[in-house]
């Protein structure tokens, strides 16, 4: 009779590729140290495979070993799945899910969409996280996270995919530096170095240089920001221009400042938001459900009250 390997120690094998550390690892799994290390073995035995390489100070995983942790990571989350299916067959809008969110939109949306959730479906909670893309679709493959929150366009590979709002860009400055430029903004006008981007794993970045046509790359700043908020300090300086979000502007990001949004160039420039899911999961009609709640968050409430 053929024996199969069993979701845990599938799980050990992946904690510990995750953790780097026996220890670690265990304390995660929530077993000794011991039961991980002997799960690990015995899977090993059962595929007559070495995936780890042990001496008594460290390990390594071996190749074979790395990529059986990518497909256990496959197999555990669909089991997370399929667990879904049994637990959530009383209501739609009841249980966890795990929502992630990029740092460019977290601060501006999800506190709202905790509480319209909380008022519309009392029996569904929101899990968070905030992080860049790349970590949350590698968290989101690996079965970590339920649901996505992202700007798009990106490239979502196997992935689900719906857009649930655009969000307009604004560029912002001082007003006396808006009062010496023509409008509309042209950015030739503009000196040298004199825009402010975040850091390229902010897809903001790329978002807004495509958006609204910047094509003169002498017109950036080398300085990268790590945050929005580093931004507008850097232009409350006196020191240039940026790109912000409307969902910023909207949410204070200017207030008791001397700063000012305009419309730059390119017409329409915005990003869209999206939700992103794995095509397993048994959840996509909650997802609908929430975007149907992310919608009128995303629409920009105040454009006329910060545009010149």
């Amino acid at each position: 009779m053929q024996r199969w390997p069993s979701l845990k120690q599938l799980q050990y094998l992946v904690a510990l590729d995750e953790h780097k550390n026996f220890n670690r690892a265990a304390k995660a799994c929530h077993v000794s140290q011991s039961t991980l290390s002997t799960g690990i073995q015995n899977l090993e035995e059962m595929m007559n495979l070495q995936l780890v390489e042990r001496d008594h100070k460290s390990f390594i995983m071996t190749p074979i070993g790395s990529e059986i942790v990518e497909r256990a990571r496959r197999l555990l989350s669909d089991a997370r799945d399929m667990m879904e299916l049994g637990q959530h067959q009383g209501g739609v809008m009841q249980g966890t899910i795990r929502l992630g969110c990029i740092p460019t939109i977290a601060p501006f949306l999800l506190s709202r969409l905790v509480k319209a959730c909380g008022q519309s479906y009392p029996e569904l909670e929101l899990l968070l996280r905030e992080d860049t893309t790349a970590n949350l679709l590698k968290l989101l493959e690996q079965g970590e996270l339920d649901l996505l929150i992202l700007a798009l366009p990106i490239d979502v590979g196997g992935f689900h995919c719906k857009s649930v709002g655009s969000d307009p860009f604004k560029m912002v400055m001082r007003k006396e530096m808006a009062d010496r430029l023509h409008m509309p903004l042209d950015y030739r006008e503009l000196p040298n170095q004199s825009i402010f981007l975040l850091e390229r794993e902010h897809c903001l970045t790329d978002h807004a240089v495509s958006a609204c046509r910047l094509r003169d790359k002498e017109k950036i700043n080398p300085f990268a920001a790590t945050s929005l908020h580093t931004l507008v300090e850097m232009v409350g300086a006196g020191l240039g221009t940026t790109f912000l979000p409307q969902m910023a502007i909207d949410a204070g990001i200017l207030n008791n400042s001397d700063l000012i949004a305009i419309q730059p160039p390119g017409e329409q420039a915005s990003r869209e938001i999206g939700l992103v899911w794995r095509p397993s999961t048994t959840r996509v009609q909650t997802f609908y459900k929430l975007a149907e709640l992310l919608g009128p968050l995303i629409a920009p409430v105040a454009q006329a009250a910060v545009t010149v």
